[in-house]
This record gives C-alpha cells, structure tokens and sequence, in this order.
C-alpha cells in the first residue's frame, strides 16, 4: 500500500492526500452493454478505517452548525434540533413501514398524522388541514392552487391577479407566477407595514388573494390585518398567510381569528424539524372552512375506532405529493409538540421574541435600524452607518466568520439598504447572545481602527474570501480528479 501522504494547509491544520489503489477491469457478466463497462482502472484510496474516520470527522469539523454556535439566519430560523425527535423518527414502527402497506397495518402511522393534523388545525384556528407539502414553497403553491380552484368553482374566471408586498419572500411571487397568476407589488409603509392605501387602490375583481406574511420579514407584526382581511373579502378576494414567521404566534394570537384562509407551516421553523440541505422538508398547509373542498387527497379520517384515507373529495385539487408526504418529517414535529405540550408551545414563541428584542438592544446603538418598530421573532438593521466609513455588510459578515461566528442573512428584504436581517431564535442562551453582539461591535470599532483587517476578511476559515459574483455567475458543480 502507498504510504499515506500529509501535507501542511495554509491554516496549519494537517490535510489528507489519500493514495489511489489500481483496481483491474474485470468483465463480470459477458451481457453487460460495453458502454456501461469501465474501461480504465478504478481509482480507489487504500486505507485503513481508523484514516478513513479522521478525514471525514475532519471535514465535519469544517462545517458550521447549530451546535457550535448561534446560527442567526433571519427568516429562516435555524434552531436547534431536540434529539428525542430523531430517536421517535427512527423507531422501526416508523421508519420501515412502506407506502403500500394496507390501512389496517398503519394504524398508528394514521394516528399520528391524524393527531398532528388536529395540532395544526387548533394552534392556528384554522377548519382543516393537508399534511402532503414537502416544503414551504410546496405549501404555497398548494394553497394558491386551492385558491384558484375556489374562483372557479364560483365561476370567477377573471381573477388572475395575487398581491404581494415588497418585503416578501422570493417563493411567494414565484408560487404565485407557477400557479398561473400576475403578480402585483404593494409597497410597504414608513413604519415598514402593507401600505394600506396602496394596498386598497390595487383591489379589484381581477385580485385572487393577499399573500402576506405576519409577522412580515422586518419582524414586524402587521396589526392592521383585520382591515387588509376586511377589505379583501369584501371585494371576494381571499388571504394568503406566508407562515414563515408562525414561530412568533403560537399561543399569542391565532391566524384563523383574524381571517386567514390558507396558510403554510414551515415545520421546520416553529416545531423543529431539520431545515437545510436539500433534504425533505414539509410544508403542511391548514385552511378556512370555504377552502375545505379543494383540500389535497387523501384526508385522513377516523370514525368507529379506525383510521383511514378518504378520497372522497370531489373538488380536491389532487395530490402534491407522492404517497401522503414526507412521513418522518412529520414524526418529529408531532413528537417535539407532545413533548413540550400546549404551555411548552407557547413559551417557544415568547423566547423567540425575548431573545431577538434583547439581541437588538444590544447592538442598537451601533446599527441603524429604518424600521425601528417593536419587533416580534426577527429584526432588520442596516450597514448604512458603516458602509459611510468604508467597509460593506458583505465584508462585516465576512469578519464575523473570524470570531466563529456564522453570518445572519444579508441585503434581505430588499427594502433595506445594506440589510442585516437577524433572527436568534428561541434555543439560544443570553450568554451565546452576548457573545454576538460583542462580536459584531468589536467589528464595528474595528472599522474604525483596521478598517483593511475586515475588508480583507475571513483570515481563519479553510477557504479563504471566494469572488461571489463570479461563482453565482459561473455555477461548477463538479467535481474532477
């Protein structure tokens, strides 16, 4: 065997250089299309397990991760994971059961889904529920899909229009556009709200629906909603809630109260489902009574003590999902609301508030804040100040990597000019937020007193500053030995 080669990295940390093993081609079945037999040697490192375990734990460690530090995503909330929700998520009872098993063998499947389901349903105020989404998004156009077939089904063809403000999320007008609609833009206010006199003039009966998210992405709750929820039925339109920001609800106010019709639950933001990666994800969708039709089938039901699919729904928009959804997503978020219970639920939400005024009094005298209103989960400050010394968001967040840090969403919502949108989260302790804030105001002095030290950063990560336009522009994916 080769002998395993190390070689000194720039931050001094010792790198791998795994030799290759020459594999002969062997021909193993004479049927096999010579297109699809390997024509060279397969290159494979000789080495031995314990080599193998360091590298990868190696490299694991060059990945930031909710468990090493604050994770201060704004609009995302990247919270941390119980364990006990992997350990349900991975009982066999669960994780082998197979999509085709008959109802009778999946009883507690069922009833977990079924429960769940009521869990939405009464946490928000809403009339019903479809668990299939497999993702935010997925949610969204699931519920502008039940939308659109509630027009038509009134034989309201025209209304071809839904209402977006600018602060929005990016899925929501791409949800929209996907489901056949116009999108239409309604500014916000100067206190970062729907404007509502805009929002008034652009009602008319081509509009399907308001998608508005509240609290909106500058963290702010939009307290007009009973008169953006008034002015759009009244005119037949219905209302849309991005349920991103439901983290800053449970158990202070309910969306059905103020006269919701759809609304998507990102799971993994408000009960704690793994977010990021690409992975499955889920995006149940609960509804007002008039949207109870249009609802995706199967519904699950239970009469006389059984379980079961119900496909009778003759207005369903159909299926969104292959088989009932991402099924052991669903174990975990049922498994982290029995596990904190209905007091448990509420406190989350509290924290979240808690945590994000408390880190924003922190900083607030370093920041500008343009929408200094009181915040709710999440809160919006610029780099406007800083940016007039010389030195970018982008490279104040770039800095912050050094402190060991992961950076919070930048130049997001779009209103705000050189935006740092900052969300911590319930799971976070004072001390962690603290520690940040300490962070980004000793970057902040810094401007000052070295400014090159943060417009040349990060100095300790394994790769050091990377050109983000070009790599946005010039997308490689691949990887060549």
């Amino acid at each position: 065997m080769e002998k395993l080669i190390f070689e000194k990295s720039h931050s001094g940390r010792r790198a791998y250089s795994l030799p290759k093993m020459d594999v002969e081609t062997i021909n193993i079945n004479e049927e096999i299309p010579n297109q699809y037999v390997r024509q060279t040697p397969c290159e494979l490192p000789e080495v031995s397990e314990i080599e193998i375990a360091r590298h990868f734990q190696r490299l694991s460690h060059l990945n930031y991760n909710i468990e090493k530090g604050v994770y201060p995503l704004g609009s995302c909330t990247m919270k941390y994971n119980p364990k006990a929700n992997e350990k349900a998520a991975g009982l066999d009872g669960y994780a082998n059961i197979h999509p085709f098993m008959p109802e009778s063998h999946i009883q507690g499947a069922l009833q977990l889904m079924y429960e769940l389901g009521q869990d939405l349903v009464n946490i928000t105020g809403m009339s019903g529920v479809t668990l299939q989404p497999a993702a935010g998004a997925a949610g969204e156009f699931t519920g502008i899909m039940m939308i659109r077939a509630y027009h038509l089904d009134r034989g309201d063809t025209k209304r071809n229009k839904i209402l977006i403000p600018d602060s929005a999320h990016g899925t929501n007008p791409a949800s929209a556009a996907i489901a056949g609609f116009q999108i239409v833009n309604v500014k916000s206010d100067e206190h970062g709200r729907v404007d509502i006199d805009d929002l008034k003039s652009k009602i008319n009966d081509e509009v399907a629906a308001l998608m508005l998210t509240n609290p909106n992405t500058l963290g702010i709750f939009e307290k007009n909603i009973c008169v953006i929820e008034k002015a759009l039925h009244e005119a037949g339109a219905l209302l849309y809630m991005d349920g991103a920001n439901l983290n800053a609800l449970i158990g202070i106010a309910q969306p059905g109260k103020f006269g919701v019709d759809a609304l998507h639950i990102n799971l993994h933001k408000t009960f704690s489902t793994p977010h990021g990666g690409g992975g499955p994800g889920a995006g149940p969708v609960v509804v007002s009574e008039r949207l109870l039709p249009y609802l995706p089938v199967p519904q699950i039901k239970f009469a006389d003590g059984i379980y079961s699919f119900d496909y009778d729904l003759p207005k369903s928009i159909g299926k969104v999902h292959t088989f009932y959804g991402n099924f052991l997503v669903l174990v975990r978020a049922y498994n982290y609301i029995k596990m904190l219970g209905k007091e448990g639920i509420v406190r989350t939400s509290s924290g979240a508030i808690l945590n994000a005024n408390y880190l924003k009094s922190l900083v607030k005298d370093y920041f500008e804040f343009p929408f200094d209103e009181q915040s709710m989960h999440e809160f919006v400050m610029s780099g406007d100040r800083q940016k007039k010394r010389g030195v970018t968001t982008m490279e104040m967040v770039k800095r912050l990597l050094d402190y060991g840090f992961h950076a919070p969403t930048v130049y997001f919502p779009l209103i705000v000019h050189e935006a740092l949108l900052v969300e911590p989260t319930e799971t976070e302790t004072i001390e962690s937020l603290e520690e940040f804030a300490q962070a980004l105001i000793a970057i902040d002095k810094e401007i000052d007193e070295n400014p090159e030290l943060v417009k040349s950063a990060p100095h300790t990560t394994p790769v050091r500053r990377i050109n983000d336009a070009y790599a946005a522009r010039n997308l490689n994916v691949c990887w060549k030995g």
